[in-house]
């Protein structure tokens, strides 16, 4: 009887430790900004906020940005920092492109309700997905996933096995774990698994392309390229020289731009 008791003491103690070793890895991978700092009409779009309800029941904002006579969408995946409304700029720019734009907050960003994890950032992504099939009305195969940083990986578990049009991968990585890797190799193991964009990408259908950049100081070039390496075609690597990580856009200017108009009128023409 003691033993008994003593090993669900120890069973007990083991899942206390995994759950918070989880919590804290969480902590290091999000860093989340609530609230809302642009509006849409601020950065010269018509757009509208949009709620939507994840397959775990948790309430996330969107914001909803149409292209006037577009019939293609984009669905916007960003990076671990920040909120959404911090990327309008950049998505006025992709609204540009004649493409609707979904930007999406994920749980715990933003005007978003609930606490990010890696599951619940994939159903994040699966509830912006729908909303573009079941309210816009759109078709899978007129739907580009763009995914940034982190909202790569997001992307990459997202797509694989579906219809969509096409995928825009930037300054995408392998692995949490090759991340660490990379800065902290001793740590790499505690955190195997964990947003493994790496052995998903080979089940994708849909046409691929990355940018990186070759100074990106987060998300070494290596692993942009490892990645891109991984998955099957078609594909193209596109290559941001003089690019960090969070400058593409900048650095990359009018002709990054005209590479993703090129890329989205191959992929679902207008």
């Amino acid at each position: 009887m003691k033993r008994a008791r003593g090993l669900l003491v120890l069973g007990a103690v083991l899942l206390g430790v995994i759950f918070m070793w989880g919590r804290l890895v969480d902590r290091m991978i999000f860093h989340p900004t609530a609230g809302a700092d642009l509006r849409p009409e601020q950065v010269g779009l018509k757009g509208e906020d949009v709620f939507l309800q994840t397959e775990d029941g948790v309430r996330i904002h969107a914001f909803w940005l149409p292209a006037e006579g577009a019939t293609r969408a984009l669905l916007f995946l960003h990076g671990n920092a920040g909120n959404a409304s911090h990327r309008l700029p950049n998505a006025a720019q992709l609204v540009a492109l004649e493409a609707h734009v979904l930007l999406l907050d994920y749980r715990g960003y933003g005007l978003s309700d609930g606490r990010p994890s890696e599951a619940g950032v994939y159903a994040d992504a699966r509830a912006g997905l729908a909303h573009l099939v079941e309210t816009r009305g759109l078709e899978e195969n007129r739907i580009v996933v763009f995914g940034r940083s982190l909202g790569g990986a997001v992307a990459v578990d997202l797509v694989q096995d579906r219809n969509v049009a096409g995928l825009i991968l930037e300054s995408t990585f392998t692995s949490v774990a090759d991340m660490i890797r990379s800065l902290l190799p001793p740590a790499a193991p505690f955190v195997r698994g964990r947003f493994d964009a790496e052995s998903k990408i080979a089940r994708l259908r849909a046409p691929l392309l990355f940018f990186h950049g070759d100074r990106d100081e987060i998300v070494p070039y290596a692993l942009g390229q490892k990645l891109f390496e991984a998955a099957p075609g078609p594909k193209a690597f596109e290559t941001l020289e003089g690019a960090g990580h969070n400058d593409t856009t900048q650095v990359g200017g009018r002709p990054y731009f005209e590479r993703i108009r090129r890329f989205l009128d191959q992929a679902a023409p207008g």
